[in-house]
């Protein structure tokens, strides 16, 4: 297999260079993520694991349960800091209670990398992310396009502590009041990226606002739930979700949801060790790194580009 140089194809921050780790043992790099019960979870470990391998780098990736379990989360730091890492990952549930360990570490001189959901400090040396705010604001001319640039549009969002959970519903919101006025938001709900709990809420919009033309499902779990609720309600509405999974994509096939903004995951987790064994060669990173995003429905799905970035 030949050797990737690169961060991500996408993404491109700077070569490689060959100086070998001075490390008794494989350096340890545990990646505590925001959870583990969506598929796009298990495509951002598959890209961790194929950049550790790549640079011979040992790897932990764990996260709680559910997404709304941000203690969990935070004992799950503190223990992966006591094994005392090289350097760590992190996607945060809450961009502030991470704080406290994160400077713990750095402390310690553990190099530190967000993914997906970042920080609310300048600790980590990186984040390797999608452009969320960019990536909604792409949902919102979408939903609007499809309702005739006018109407009630309800929003459910995977939580309001992340990073991710606020750009993906700031995005959403401020592109429709700048660009889609006659477009009016009457319900803006949180669902913990539960699929369940999503499609209890996605019934109860669909029953106060009878007039309701479509809703944004802001993750995974969030799009999968509206689904159910929309299916189970028995409305015609447009249905827009964010990331994959074989739900989603299944329910866009039919018809049921109209399309979806993707992430490229496992270009987030190969970035996450890349720039992780970068930090650890003492190199500079940037401290954004944009991993992409596409906007997919049934008409582009086979593409190759989509295709790549899509994951069950």
């Amino acid at each position: 297999m030949l050797k990737r140089r690169l961060i991500s194809i996408a993404v491109g921050v700077g070569a490689l260079v060959g100086a070998s780790m001075t490390y008794a043992e494989e350096p340890y790099i545990p990646l505590i993520s925001k959870g583990f019960q969506h598929q796009f979870w298990q495509a951002v470990k598959s890209g961790a694991e194929q950049s550790a391998k790549e640079h011979n780098v040992r790897i932990t990736f764990e996260g709680p349960e559910t997404e709304a379990m941000v203690d969990k989360q935070i004992d799950m730091l503190s223990a992966a800091l006591a094994k005392k890492p090289q350097a760590l990952g992190i996607a945060a549930l809450d961009s502030k209670a991470a704080i406290p360990l994160l400077k713990r570490a750095q402390s310690s001189k553990i190099p530190v990398i967000a993914f997906d959901s970042g920080v609310d400090s300048d600790i980590p040396l990186t984040t390797c992310a999608t452009d969320n705010l960019a990536a909604a604001a792409l949902a919102a001319d979408k939903m609007a396009e499809m309702i005739g640039n006018s109407g009630e549009v309800g929003v459910i969002v995977h939580d309001q502590t992340s990073r991710t959970g606020v750009d993906r519903r700031d995005g959403f919101l401020n592109q429709m009041k700048s660009k889609h006025p006659n477009v009016k938001i009457v319900s803006v709900q949180y669902g913990g990226g539960d699929h369940l709990k999503s499609a209890e809420i996605a019934k109860a919009m669909i029953q106060a606002n009878p007039n309701i033309k479509g809703i944004f499902g802001a993750n995974e779990g969030s799009a999968e739930g509206a689904a159910i609720g929309v299916k189970e309600s028995g409305k015609k509405l447009v249905l827009i979700g964010y990331d994959s999974g074989k739900e989603q994509k299944e329910d866009i096939m039919s018809g049921l949801m109209a399309g979806a903004i993707t992430q490229n995951p496992v270009g987030i987790g190969k970035c996450v060790v890349d720039s992780a064994v970068l930090a650890l060669k003492g190199q500079k990173l940037p401290k954004k790194v944009d991993t992409g995003f596409y906007w997919y429905d049934k008409t582009n799905m086979t593409d190759p580009k989509i295709a790549a970035v899509l994951y069950d």
